[in-house]
């Protein structure tokens, strides 16, 4: 390769250099049986967006999971990939809550499993003993067989979210961060061995610190 070519692959990966944002908004999956994946995905508890047939032959459904920037696509004459060789990833902040609700809701699920996801002989079972971020995980398939990895993840790794933004897409995504900036606010007080008056501002840089991946106070 020569250096002109090395020169411009760095600068593609340059963080200085200027960038163009790019949203990841829609997945598209392929399914046999529309109604069928229409009623396993609102079961699912994902939000219906849009049900359109914009040209004959053709049928457009999209649905959002909820607290989520990215939807779900699929329906008629919008892929010729095969049912059930899609699969993604949800992001949940408390893996056990969300696997009881979606058992609740009827949903065939896997057991929650830490460790590596892949190959499946390296899980362990039930959830990481210390609930370490993006190390619990559960999986589940829609009808056609298109699966799902459901992943917990309470801190974030650097770089994955802009430090200068701290969003919560759900309340219950807020609640989460709230009682794990509580705890660690705890045992700040206690290193400190007094009462912090100021725990409103202790908790929000904590928890705008956790969202971005950055260095957390102490």
């Amino acid at each position: 390769m020569s250096e002109t070519a090395i020169g411009i692959n760095q600068r593609k990966y340059d963080a200085s250099v200027s960038r163009v944002d790019m949203k990841f908004e829609n997945e598209v999956i392929p399914v046999s049986d529309i109604e069928r994946a229409k009623e396993f995905y609102i079961r699912l508890g994902f939000r219906l967006d849009a049900d359109d047939a914009p040209a004959k032959e053709v049928r457009i459904i999209q649905f959002t999971p909820p607290g989520s920037a990215c939807s779900v696509t699929f329906g008629k004459g919008i892929t010729a990939a095969a049912p059930g060789s899609a699969a993604g990833a949800l992001i949940v902040s408390d893996i056990e809550a969300a696997h009881a609700e979606l058992v609740r809701r009827g949903v065939p699920a896997t057991e929650i499993w830490h460790g590596a996801p892949f190959p499946p002989e390296a899980r362990l079972r039930g959830p990481d003993p210390k609930r370490t971020s993006y190390g619990s995980f559960f999986a589940l398939k829609d009808p056609d067989g298109n699966t799902w990895f459901v992943q917990e993840v309470t801190t974030r790794l650097p770089g994955r979210i802009d430090p200068a933004m701290t969003t919560f897409t759900s309340g219950n995504d807020l609640a989460s961060a709230l009682r794990r900036a509580a705890a660690a606010h705890d045992e700040h007080e206690k290193r400190n061995g007094q009462r912090d008056a100021n725990w409103p501002d202790w908790y929000a840089v904590y928890m705008a610190a956790e969202q971005a991946g950055t260095e957390l106070p102490k």
